[in-house]
């Protein structure tokens, strides 16, 4: 049976170019491989799939009973399709911390590092069949390693990702600065996504002290197209939330060139969690967190209510 291989909900670059990765290298190294996408990708991931010239794999809703599953960049259920302890996941390859909730048929192979991106792992798990990558495949994984760092501007960015990059980009024959402008510039047209869209475009469930949140970060190098919606996206919040079945919805709108996120305050509790979480003072429906890059390593970790 054909194996799936997908990362999260919300497909970003690294969790839609991982899957596509992946399935090159199993198939290459004789098995029977397809990446999914568990929802539409972000307008950077569609970039980067179109750049690179790879049709965005098929969007499923869910996994069956006993359908041979790989994941990829994360390994929160949560995350997941509602069956995934029904399915049999045969590996997962992850750069977050352990969340729990995961059953699996059987022994798996299992790989989580520190390091800032899932295709930097996938490189050296492939060991010397790395060197047969074509150049598509060279090309995502340099785009996951550009996205998941911002360009090496996250304090989540190793020296083993930048020095991978780096091979990459001078194999390609790219300029680093000029492609990460290029991609950076797709993830920030956010002209076509709808208020509900925007908060669910990039976003995890995450729970604090029994309250839950739905963190939404939107990566930008033009932060006003989306602060010149912040009422909309202020007013919108309270629907998305009772949707989605959370308490609050937090949107840090982070700006990737001058390296600081704006937090959109929509009541008492988030202007709380501003001001315990990033020691902030807050006086209107925004605040500034000068330097605050990363869900996974600043915002996440750093949370109280």
């Amino acid at each position: 049976m054909t194996t799936m291989i997908f990362g999260h909900k919300a497909p970003d670059t690294d969790s839609a170019g991982s899957a596509l990765i992946w399935e090159w290298f199993v198939n290459h190294t004789g098995g029977d491989a397809k990446a999914a996408l568990l929802g539409t990708p972000n307008t950077e991931a569609a970039f980067v799939m179109d750049r690179w010239g790879f049709d965005a794999p098929q969007i499923i809703d869910d996994v069956a009973d006993d359908q041979p599953c790989i994941i990829v960049d994360t390994n929160n259920p949560a995350e997941l399709p509602a069956n995934i302890n029904g399915a049999d996941v045969v590996a997962i390859i992850d750069h977050h911390k352990l969340v729990g909730g995961l059953e699996t048929k059987g022994p798996i192979d299992i790989t989580v590092r520190p390091l800032a991106c899932t295709a930097t792992i996938m490189h050296d798990l492939m060991g010397p069949h790395a060197a047969h990558m074509p150049d598509a495949i060279k090309g995502l994984v340099l785009s996951c390693i550009l996205s998941d760092t911002l360009e090496f501007r996250s304090p989540t960015s190793t020296d083993v990702d930048k020095a991978l990059a780096e091979t990459l980009a001078a194999d390609l024959g790219l300029s680093i600065p000029d492609y990460a402008a290029e991609m950076f510039a797709a993830k920030s047209d956010v002209s076509a996504f709808s208020d509900a869209e925007l908060l669910r475009m990039d976003s995890k469930e995450y729970a604090v002290d029994g309250t839950k949140f739905r963190v939404s970060v939107l990566e930008t190098t033009a932060p006003a197209i989306v602060l010149d919606r912040k009422a909309s996206l202020l007013s919108s919040m309270t629907e998305v939330a009772t949707e989605d079945g959370v308490d609050h919805v937090l949107l840090f709108v982070v700006d990737i060139l001058n390296e600081e996120a704006t937090l959109l305050v929509q009541n008492d509790t988030v202007k709380s969690v501003a001001e315990k979480s990033f020691d902030a003072s807050v006086s209107g429906d925004s605040v500034v967190l000068p330097g605050i890059m990363s869900r996974k390593k600043q915002i996440i970790p750093n949370l109280k209510v």
